[in-house]
């Protein structure tokens, strides 16, 4: 596939004289070209929502989500994958992000890595890549090969692919179970895909791991139940949280989460239940940690 004929690589007509504008004017035009971001990603819902039940029905059953790509689509699997742990309280392993070139290429390109057709194989392989995970690759061209290669092998072993292209009928979403491709067009930068398709995959991501996690139970209302508490600023957010969702004294909130052992969504059950912890325990597992139900 020739470059020229990807959307993701062609010149942008509204920013041919970028160099010469005025930078109030070249702010104005870039930020409309950003507007219209959301819109492509909307028009890619039915696959995104396609997409998360996928993955959602994997994690129940065991599996992992597994982002893959290169360079700045690497680094946003990588992001979100590491958002996961706190926000949501899975275990590290749970959501995963493989970058070409390993973690050292977060900071510094490494060469060639992206153009490997070995490395994607080997990185899956490392972390034991099974048929129970669901593998996302990203890449903005729909083509870099390591992404490609990583799709592949996912499809060899029996698990569910996604892609995340921003260009239609991408190399990856004909190999991948479902292709979310939400087209952003030419860069106000001609080629850096770090702008508009960039924001777009991070848009994609965001609701994948977001709404996977809601359908897990990790969510009630629209408070994260299930953040970690690792730090002063979290501890009060939870004990909000808590207050928030329950509507009780934060005097009652700081003492019902002690007695749950700092478990932001067994504190809630406790008081909207009105049960004990070894209570609200047995009636969030019966639940499958959804909230709503354990409090019925």
């Amino acid at each position: 596939m020739k470059l020229d004929t990807l959307t993701t690589e062609t010149s942008n007509d509204k920013t041919r004289d970028l160099d010469s504008m005025d930078l109030e004017e070249g702010l104005k035009v870039m930020n409309t070209e950003d507007a219209a971001v959301a819109s492509a990603v909307r028009d890619e819902i039915p696959h995104i929502k396609a997409a998360i039940e996928i993955i959602k029905n994997r994690l129940q059953s065991g599996g992992r989500l597994i982002y893959m790509g290169a360079g700045s689509s690497g680094r946003i699997g990588l992001m979100d994958a590491v958002e996961c742990p706190p926000t949501f309280g899975v275990s590290p392993d749970k959501v995963q992000g493989l970058l070409a070139g390993g973690t050292k290429a977060f900071m510094k390109a490494v060469e060639g890595a992206e153009d490997s057709q070995t490395m994607a194989q080997e990185d899956l392989e490392n972390i034991g890549f099974s048929q129970k995970d669901v593998l996302v690759g990203l890449a903005a061209s729909g083509r870099t090969p390591y992404v490609v290669e990583g799709i592949k092998y996912a499809k060899q072993k029996g698990a569910a692919t996604v892609a995340v292209a921003n260009n239609k009928a991408s190399v990856i979403g004909r190999h991948a179970d479902i292709a979310i491709e939400p087209v952003t067009g030419p860069e106000v930068l001609t080629g850096s895909t770090r702008l508009k398709a960039g924001t777009a995959q991070k848009m994609v991501v965001n609701m994948l791991s977001t709404f996977t996690m809601v359908g897990l139970g990790k969510v009630f209302k629209n408070y994260m139940v299930d953040l970690q508490i690792t730090n002063e600023k979290l501890k009060r957010r939870s004990v909000d949280i808590v207050v928030e969702a329950t509507g009780v004294e934060h005097t009652v909130a700081e003492q019902t989460l002690e007695e749950a052992e700092g478990a932001v969504k067994t504190a809630i059950v406790m008081i909207l239940a009105s049960c004990s912890n070894q209570e609200a325990k047995r009636r969030l597992e019966a639940a499958d940690g959804h909230v709503r139900e354990a409090i019925l």
